[in-house]
């Protein structure tokens, strides 16, 4: 194949001792005409490749009717009115919608109506503890930089705003809705409702990753701010000083810990914390003395399960009183306990619908027997229930509102050993059969987060066709909690990389699949651990996928938003973090006349969080060290982001991936007609 032509540059830096080439720092400048030639031409190749993709519509058509299943959230309530989100088979985005208590009904922000043309996105939204005002954000082009408004619920008139610069800004309102808290330029601010921003107070001055949360009726305040593996938190009694100058009292700094501390509705402060357990446990405390002296442990750590949610139930008619909820995920499948929130002990379980994940839980601020969640599995699209503790019942409360014909499957968790021995899990989906099969292993293991069950658009028709679809659930990752986080990241970055590696053999050995007909995708963090692998093995796989990837890891952190990232990868300005980066940042370790897999890069114009110049870069890499005929091919999209996008360009996308696997997998497109 003939590549756009794309001039190797002697750049060469000289950092701690090391010389580290970097042939094609000159595309890391969208605005150079040279730039913005050689990504035209390389869009050119992709629409000309793409449209010989075998079966590429046949791909887009399954995965637009599975996808119809739509969505729905769990209600926020305030007072008798609930406030949620719900998209429909046809629409391009969610709409935010609120129901008083006649159950009626209204739309209160649709981001097509706001744009027709689907590049605006409702990013945040939280209304007051009455229900009266809803602040809301939006964001054009998918750069997710947000601008909030305040809304008055009844009329639908904008009451203030736009408060530009509030990235997914967490809000808070004081009790009496003339102010709230929220996030600004990375700072905490109080913005009082008919004021200028301008002239918001700052409550942390201090430039930082923070979060926001809120106590019964409003009186207590927590901020957190992103900390190395853990976090920073801090706790003000509202109450007892001005909100414009918080007493924010410290419950926890510099310990390493990720700590989510609430006040309940009976006083005490309750700590959901990885603080001397990497699992998680759950504490109690006085909010008058949060810090963690003052801790005594009232759910102990489970030896298998990652404690990531709890809720009080305290409404009338509850036998024998109060009960206390607790969320766990063992490895990666949802349970939830209840316990006696007096001792701890653990009384009961919450029945579930299935082996899956289940979502955050959302009850009344004013307390009840009630707890809505969501559920998804493989199979089940994501709809929302209701647990009522007097019953012991869970019932079906908002089903997805689109019918879809799911194809029927078989998961299995395989445990297999990573090359220093640990042991780690994948799930595999697939349909009955026998044989090697074309199959993806799909990973992410960064920041902590899990991959569990959840029903994909994208996962299923794979299956569906006859491929193996399987999800690695490397360190790096939050399937076993802290300590397996702590193990895929900084210095131990490259054991995730290991575990991704040893899952695709396992998967050789074990007759699923062959190194001809297997791939390997990843997003974001997923990028940067499938670019590792396939630069680290490429005789492993026949193709890769990275979307919205890092990959030049010792200049990650000069855009997007790298510099918040220092604590999970580390910094090239450290001689022995350098070190780091470098043994396995997958834009250095391209080596010429190496017969890579075919990899398909998508990076995206508005991306304002991983930029893509990572892709841009790694592409012209790959496209001049390959010795073999599979094609390296850049999938660049204007007006959409990192984030949320209208739902027909991320069928597209899914479609485009899918269509391109396949082609270099052996794997033949679902039928039409389904």
């Amino acid at each position: 194949m003939i590549y756009p032509p794309a001039e190797r540059q002697p750049t060469v830096d000289r950092l701690h001792g090391h010389a580290v080439p970097d042939p094609y720092r000159w595309l890391e400048d969208p605005g150079d005409p040279r730039t913005r030639e050689w990504l035209a031409a390389q869009d050119e190749l992709w629409r000309s490749c793409a449209a010989a993709l075998p079966g590429r519509d046949r791909w887009h058509a399954r995965v637009a009717e599975l996808g119809a299943a739509g969505t729905v959230t769990p209600p926020l309530w305030r007072g008798a009115r609930r406030f949620f989100l719900r998209g429909t088979a046809g629409q391009r985005h969610p709409v935010l919608y609120t129901a008083g208590p006649d159950g009626a009904e209204e739309a209160l922000v649709d981001p097509c109506a706001l744009d027709p043309s689907g590049l605006t996105v409702l990013d945040h939204w939280q209304p007051d503890l009455s229900g009266r005002l809803l602040a809301y954000q939006v964001s054009r082009g998918g750069d997710e930089r947000s601008e909030l408004r305040v809304m008055d619920v009844a009329t639908r008139r904008i009451v203030d705003g736009p408060i530009d610069r509030c990235r997914y800004a967490p809000v808070v309102w004081l009790p009496d809705g003339t102010a709230f808290f929220y996030v600004r330029d990375r700072r905490v601010c109080l913005h009082r409702l008919g004021t200028a921003a301008a002239d918001d107070v700052v409550v942390r001055a201090e430039e930082r990753s923070y979060g926001l949360g809120s106590g019964p009726g409003g009186r207590w305040l927590v901020v957190s701010a992103v900390a190395g593996g853990g976090n920073d938190v801090w706790l003000a009694d509202l109450a007892a000083a001005p909100p414009d100058r918080p007493d924010l009292r410290v419950v926890q700094e510099g310990t390493g810990a990720a700590t989510v501390p609430a006040v309940g509705r009976d006083g005490r402060l309750y700590l959901l914390t990885t603080l001397d357990a990497p699992r998680g446990r759950l504490c109690v405390a006085d909010p008058a003395d949060p810090g963690p002296g003052g801790w005594r442990e009232l759910v102990g750590e489970d030896p298998e399960a990652v404690t990531g949610d709890f809720a009080l139930l305290d409404g009338p008619g509850l036998p024998g009183g109060p009960v206390l909820l607790v969320g766990r995920t063992r490895h990666a499948i949802s349970e939830i306990g209840v316990h006696d929130p007096a001792t701890g002990a653990r009384i009961g379980r919450v029945p579930l619908p299935g082996l899956g994940t289940v979502g955050r839980m959302s009850t009344r601020p004013e307390g009840g027997h009630e707890v809505w969640f969501s559920y998804t599995d493989s199979v089940t699209p994501p709809g929302v229930h209701r647990y009522d503790a007097r019953t012991g019942r869970t019932t079906s409360w908002a089903a997805a509102p689109g019918a879809v014909d799911v194809p029927e499957l078989a998961a299995r968790q395989v445990v297999y050993a990573s090359a220093d021995g640990t042991p780690v899990r994948m799930v595999v989906l697939a349909r009955p059969g026998s044989g090697p099969r074309p199959a993806i292993l799909y990973g992410y293991g960064g920041f902590g987060r899990a991959l569990s069950p959840s029903y994909s658009g994208y996962v299923l028709p794979w299956v569906e066709a006859g491929g193996v679809f399987v999800l690695a659930q490397v360190r790096g990752g939050g399937e076993e909690g802290a300590r397996w986080h702590r193990d895929g990241m900084l210095e131990r970055k490259q054991n995730a990389v290991d575990d991704f590696v040893a899952a695709a053999e396992r998967l050789i050995a074990d007759g699923w699949t062959a190194p001809d007909r297997l791939a390997a995708c990843g997003e974001s963090g997923g990028g940067l651990l499938v670019g590792a692998a396939v630069t680290q093995r490429p005789e492993l796989f026949a193709a890769a996928v990275c979307s919205a990837p890092l990959l030049d890891m010792v200049r990650y952190e000069r855009s997007g938003l790298g510099p918040a990232w220092r604590g999970e990868y580390g910094s090239a300005e450290d001689p022995e973090q350098l070190g780091w980066l470098l043994g396995y940042s997958p834009y250095h370790r391209v080596r010429e006349g190496v017969d890579y897999p075919a990899t398909l890069l998508t990076s995206f114009g508005g991306d304002t969080r991983v930029d893509p110049l990572h892709a841009r870069k790694m592409c012209a890499a790959l496209q001049h060290a390959t010795s073999g005929p599979r094609p390296v091919l850049l999938r660049h999209e204007s007006g959409v982001g990192h984030g949320a996008r209208a739902a027909d360009r991320a069928t597209a996308l899914a479609a485009d991936m899918l269509a391109f696997l396949a082609a270099h997998t052996g794997l033949e497109a679902p039928p039409r007609g389904r």
